[in-house]
This record gives structure tokens, C-alpha cells and sequence, in this order.
């Protein structure tokens, strides 16, 4: 039995990329009858196991659409903790031969590790996303930034972390070289996964039309700076000021922090009536849906620690237009992306513009993307606790 540490999932709507992973690895460790969901309390001052209505949120990807990232605890879950904590009654967690740690976890969290290290008698593994607050502060949150490097430090506490791609396990190492730590613990890349579609959905994926009276194109992230939505949309900008036809939409929460231009960019396009859609986030079946009816997809960051949409256009047959370096050119090899040397607003609109009007190419590019063979949750899942079993306990 692993623990398995959904604090901040167990108390979210949203659908960001960690959430995303937290689900779909939680629904495949239980498969397997291996995992028990616990969270940190901030009221109770402790970890317990998650309450029945709190693993109910753990699992359900029907949210998403128009909820903000951050977790919210209800009132009738502050006072059960806190009581807790009065009477001195805090709960005793499962007996445990492994945990793991799959979110970006907050201070107040990471100051608590040690508590439940204790609770656990096989390795303690971490899920390490990215270091763009590092590399790209500018774009980040300023709150991120500030936190970052007490994170990573923290991250040291670990058996062994599990890095989303090659590059972000390179990234880490290579930040605790430059702090010169001597005893690091054992970094791996087991790059993230897709589950299958579903008999109907793949069906339907694999129409050779599309049902919309124009092409379009989708873009699924978060729109905050360093995803780069603004050059995005400076290219469609142009292309539609060319007489190009084509609907470009949206999906993703909003990070206004960081992506204000951009916000008032849209704004501005659709006040001129431009075929742009943005709702916000969307759940599963909402974005299964967009992937049906796109075209092709575009993910324009500039950097990100794996890139999980690029994986999601390409199980659906749709060509990807995104970045050709770091983590992304990861997720893009193997065929069925454009992979641009440089994200700016003028490559963007070269390519979109190439998948527009050749059709030949983008029926090539949407063949090799149907051909790829893509890790599923089920053996992703599989190699984490695989090599979790390799991994000694350390000081």
C-alpha cells in the first residue's frame, strides 16, 4: 500500500496539467489496489486520509470549466480539523510501504514532510515537474519564484524523484550540482502518459472530416506568460488579416498575473468580431470534444517541463504546431508535430499558414500523429512503482 499525497488535487476543480496527472496516476495506482489517498490538514495541523466527499473531488475530471486552480476548503472541513486538533485526536495513517508526492507542494506542506516520512517504511518518491520559475522568472508568478528554491531543497528529503522528461530531470540535477550538495537523491525521467480513447471517441477521432463550417485550430493550456498565447495570437491576427479562413479557440484557466496581454488581445479580436473562442477551462468530455473537431493544434510555449497537450492532439490525430526545444522536442519526436525552431509570432504564422493551405502535409502530419505509440497511464503507473521498488530508504 503506497500513500499517495492529493493535498491540493483532493481540493480543486480545476483540470491544470498537475491535476491532470494526479488524477489519472491516482486512478491507475488504485487499479492496481495500491494506493490510500492523504492530504495535509492546515486545520487539523496534520495528515490524515482523505474524507470520502475530499477523494470524490480526487477523482472527478467532469470540473474544470471556469474554476480557479487554487483549493478551497469548506467550512464544515476547517472546523472538523480544527475540533481535531482541540481534542487532540488527530488521526492515525495507514500502514504504508511507499509514498508519493505528485504535486508541486506548498511550504506549509514541505515544512511537514518529516511527519509523514515517519508514517512510511518503504521509499518516499516526489514527482518533479519543471524549474521554469528558475529559468523563466520574468514569466512566472512572483510568489513561485520566492518559493522556488526552498522547493528544491526540499525535494532533497526524498528517496528518489520521478522528473517528467529528460530535460527537466537534467534541470534538477543540475541546480543541486550548482549548490553543491555531495548525498542527492537518485533522479529518473518516466515521461507522462495519455490514457486510451475510449472505443466511441476513437471512432469518431479518426473521421477524415472535420464538422465545422471553418477549419480550426485549438490551443489547450493555461494562458499565463511563459505559454505564450500572445504570440499566438499575433500570428492569427496577421493570417486573418490575409483573408485566411479558419476559428481559432482557446482552453485553459487564465493567469491574468502573467497573461494579461494577451487577455486583452483576445478581447480586443473578438470585439472585432474575429472567429476566436475562449470560454476558459473545459473538463474531459469538453475537450475530447475540441480535439474531434480541430484541425490541427498549436501549443506555443516557450518552455515547459513535458507538454502533455502536444501528447493529447497526437492521440487524437491532430497535428501539432509547437516548439522543437527542451521538454516539448521530447514530447514531439517520434512524427505527427511541426516543431518550430523559435515560437514567435512570425514562425507560428509560417506554419499555420503551411497546414492551411496544403492539405497534403497536414493529412501526412496527421497520419504520422495516428501512428504514434503513446505511454498510457497504466504503464506509467507501472514504472513508477517499478522503480520505486528499486530504491533503498536514505538517511
Amino acid at each position: 500500500m503506497l500513500l499517495f499525497d492529493a493535498t491540493h488535487t483532493s481540493h480543486t476543480a480545476a483540470q491544470t496539467g498537475i491535476q491532470r496527472v494526479c488524477r489519472s496516476l491516482f486512478e491507475k495506482l488504485q487499479e492496481k489496489g495500491g494506493a490510500a489517498p492523504v492530504c495535509y490538514d492546515p486545520h487539523l495541523i496534520g495528515w490524515r486520509t482523505l474524507a470520502p466527499g475530499e477523494e470524490s473531488v480526487l477523482r472527478d475530471r467532469s470540473g474544470g470549466a471556469g474554476k480557479s486552480r487554487g483549493a478551497k476548503w469548506t467550512l464544515s472541513q476547517k472546523i472538523s480539523g480544527a475540533t481535531r486538533r482541540w481534542l487532540d485526536a488527530k488521526p492515525v495513517l495507514p500502514d504504508a510501504s511507499g509514498l508519493i508526492c505528485p504535486e508541486l507542494f506548498s511550504a506549509k506542506v514541505g515544512i511537514h514532510l518529516p511527519e509523514i516520512f515517519s508514517a512510511v517504511r518503504g521509499p518516499r518518491v516526489a514527482i518533479f515537474y519543471d524549474a521554469i520559475p528558475l529559468k523563466f522568472p520574468e514569466l512566472t508568478p512572483p510568489a513561485t519564484v520566492a518559493r522556488f528554491p526552498a522547493y528544491l531543497r526540499e525535494l532533497l528529503q526524498f528517496d528518489g524523484v520521478a522528473a517528467i522528461s529528460a530535460d527537466s530531470a537534467a534541470s534538477l540535477r543540475e541546480y543541486w550540482q550548482w549548490l553543491r550538495v555531495a548525498n542527492v537523491p537518485p533522479v529518473t525521467a518516466i515521461p507522462l502518459a495519455v490514457d486510451p480513447l475510449r472505443p466511441s471517441l476513437a471512432a469518431e477521432d479518426s473521421a477524415a472530416t472535420v464538422p465545422n463550417a471553418l477549419p480550426r485550430i485549438l490551443s489547450v493550456g493555461t494562458l499565463e506568460g511563459r505559454k505564450n498565447h500572445l504570440a499566438l495570437l499575433t500570428a492569427a491576427a496577421a493570417l486573418w488579416d490575409e483573408g485566411l479562413q479558419f476559428e481559432l479557440q482557446l482552453i485553459g484557466l487564465a493567469r491574468a498575473d502573467t497573461a494579461r496581454a494577451a487577455l486583452d488581445l483576445i478581447t480586443a479580436l473578438q470585439r472585432a468580431s474575429r472567429p476566436l473562442l475562449y470560454a476558459g477551462s473545459a473538463n474531459d468530455e469538453h475537450l475530447h470534444a475540441a480535439y474531434r473537431q480541430c484541425s490541427f493544434t498549436v501549443y506555443p510555449s516557450l518552455i515547459e517541463g513535458f507538454g502533455l497537450p502536444v501528447l493529447e492532439s497526437l492521440q487524437h490525430g491532430r497535428p501539432c504546431i509547437c516548439s522543437g526545444r527542451g521538454a516539448i522536442a521530447e514530447s514531439a519526436a517520434g512524427g505527427g508535430c511541426l516543431a518550430l525552431p523559435s515560437v514567435d509570432a512570425e514562425n507560428l504564422a509560417a506554419a499555420m499558414r503551411s497546414l492551411l493551405k496544403n492539405p497534403g502535409e497536414l493529412s501526412a502530419l496527421a497520419k504520422a500523429a495516428s501512428n504514434r505509440q503513446l505511454q498510457t497511464w497504466s504503464g506509467y503507473a507501472e514504472a513508477m512503482s517499478d522503480w520505486m521498488q528499486t530504491l533503498p530508504r536514505r538517511p
